[in-house]
């Protein structure tokens, strides 16, 4: 595993966005685990996280696009950092856009904030986690249908791994069959537990044997088979 993603993972504990122990999930699923990426709140996290998201996207999808999309609303500040870490590591300007819920008739008016989308642009959407496909589902016909760009990727922070709402590939794996363009991840939770099992961090072994053996039984239930 690359060196930043080990430190991503230590990054997401240390953030606490990434937490361990019994949570009820919005399925419904009892989980071990959660993510919560509203929980970077400091600027030095928001920069770390636009540095790790820029290399990810670089590695998976290289740097010819234009745009950065997050779907709103976490994907909004993804969007904005994602640009400026791209800037920072690799001198490459990319634009920022996210959409709104609601259409604003006055003013900024419109559905979009940031840049505007033009025919011709080259899009790589990024988002905090993907567990059912649903934001992309939304926002997907909205960017595709203002103007004829070409999404080249979409990029979260972490793979649960689980099996999406087909119920046989995981939800990243749905999204790319579905619109036909590549997904990716920062990391999978099979690279976090990998890494974190009987590691300290913050001065403690945040997945031990006994929550290592409750991941493990997440998975015989919910993983990708």
């Amino acid at each position: 595993m690359e060196n930043y993603k080990e430190q991503f993972i230590e990054f997401m504990v240390e953030s606490q966005v990434l937490k361990f122990g019994d949570f009820t999930l919005k399925s419904g699923r009892k989980s071990p685990f959660f993510m919560n990426a509203g929980a970077y709140v400091t600027g030095e996290q928001l920069h770390k996280l636009g540095l790790y998201y820029a290399q990810a996207v670089h590695d998976a999808f290289g740097l010819d696009f234009d745009i950065v999309f997050g779907p709103a609303y976490k994907g909004i500040p993804l969007s904005v950092v994602t640009a400026m870490g791209i800037s920072e590591l690799y001198g490459k300007q990319v634009r920022y856009c996210s959409n709104r819920k609601e259409v604003k008739d006055h003013g900024d008016a419109g559905i979009l904030l940031g840049s505007t989308l033009n025919d011709g642009d080259r899009v790589v959407m990024v988002e905090d986690v993907t567990t059912s496909g649903k934001s992309i589902e939304e926002t997907y016909p909205i960017i595709t249908g203002l103007a004829d760009v070409k999404v080249c990727g979409l990029m979260v922070s972490l793979n649960r791994q689980e099996v999406g709402k087909g119920g046989q590939k995981c939800a990243l794996d749905e999204v790319s069959d579905l619109y036909g363009f590549p997904t990716a991840a920062i990391v999978t939770m099979g690279e976090v537990t990998e890494h974190l099992h009987n590691r300290e961090c913050l001065g403690r072994v945040v997945i031990d044997d006994a929550c290592k053996a409750a991941i493990d039984a997440y998975y015989e239930t919910y993983g990708v088979k």
